[in-house]
């Protein structure tokens, strides 16, 4: 009988919709580069910029209730640190496809990450993946090896896999803070956390993309400001606040997999809308990926429900009976408080 509580099941599902959203990103950008003469900087740019002026329209039609009313609000110190993990994700990632290759430079960054956060993880939080999370691990690796370098592969450089091992580590550290600030109640709230995050993302890219050129030249204007309002949108403010809610919740390694989705996504978007061939690389990788997926979320689904701030649940320790005050004349000793370090250790291991 699954454990999982509604609570946990929307986040896997928030952040298979998220993986889902940012293989979009991919299709839009390769018709944004055919359309115009926009480069892969004055993009990300843009992205941050309409996506920063999204989140801040529906943040100022929002009445926050609920669970974002009562969320804890994190520091602008830390607010403004997951923004610059957020931002060295984005530009050292197009930094690796410009020195090595989109192939090479996605297998690196996508294929690190994962293990990155498995080793934070289990070394900053105390969270196991157990023999069968491992074995998730390395299918979803060897699936996004085959996906990706099955359609031709790329020429390896020192330099360019230098960048896509500092893109995988900005996006370690975003994913492990966000789990981290979450078992503790701290991680605020998802849209206010996304809008911080691509407001320093476009403070950092403004000067790269200036020098890259920001104005696209195109004869399909139209076409070109649709497409960007889509990336700023979709990709960027919907599935950012999705991840940041979805990764409070669930353990770190776990995230970091689900969210190879995003090669799944963009290599079906590329077979169905811009006509590139369906190999037998993309079906093997597609597969090996999706049941990697699904078995980390079979795992989660087996898990004990967490609590409210999506950590391990934290049980009272046991008092020897000796130790007990008689009954009617006084309350047992005191247990260890449960947001204590050592309780959410014991819990975790």
């Amino acid at each position: 009988m699954s454990n999982l509580s509604p609570a946990s099941g929307r986040s896997l599902l928030y952040l298979v919709v998220a993986g889902a959203a940012w293989g979009t990103a991919g299709a839009a950008a390769s018709l944004l580069f055919l359309a115009s003469d926009l480069g892969p900087l004055a993009l990300s740019f843009w992205r941050c910029a309409g996506g920063l002026v999204v989140l801040l329209g529906v943040l100022a039609v929002r009445r926050p209730r609920g669970a974002a009313a009562a969320a804890a609000r994190p520091s602008v110190a830390s607010l403004i640190g997951t923004g610059l993990m957020f931002t060295l994700f984005q530009s050292a990632y197009f930094g690796a496809v410009r020195e090595t290759g989109l192939a090479v430079g996605t297998v690196v960054t996508l294929g690190a990450g994962p293990v990155l956060i498995a080793v934070g993880a289990r070394y900053w939080m105390g969270e196991r993946l157990g023999r069968g999370g491992v074995a998730a691990v390395v299918g979803a690796l060897a699936g996004l090896a085959v996906l990706v370098m099955g359609g031709g592969g790329g020429e390896v450089r020192p330099l360019g896999v230098g960048w896509a091992l500092l893109s995988a580590a900005g996006y370690a550290g975003m994913t492990l803070r966000a789990r981290w600030l979450g078992r503790r109640g701290a991680g605020g709230d998802p849209l206010v956390t996304t809008a911080w995050s691509v407001a320093v993302g476009t403070v950092c890219l403004l000067p790269l993309a200036a020098a890259e050129g920001l104005v696209p030249h195109t004869a399909e204007l139209g076409r070109v400001l649709w497409l960007l309002v889509y990336v700023a949108t979709v990709p960027t403010a919907l599935a950012y606040a999705l991840y940041f809610t979805g990764a409070a919740a669930v353990r770190a390694a776990t995230v970091s997999v689900i969210m190879l989705i995003e090669p799944v996504s963009a290599a079906v978007i590329a077979v169905l809308v811009l006509g590139e061939r369906l190999t037998g690389a993309v079906v093997l990788g597609t597969v090996l990926l999706l049941t990697a997926v699904g078995a980390l979320i079979a795992a989660e689904a087996g898990r004990p429900a967490d609590g409210p701030a999506g950590g391990p649940e934290v049980r009272p320790a046991r008092v020897p009976r000796g130790l007990r005050e008689p009954s009617g004349l006084g309350e047992s000793r005191e247990p260890r408080e449960p947001g204590e370090p050592c309780g959410a250790q014991s819990a975790a291991r």
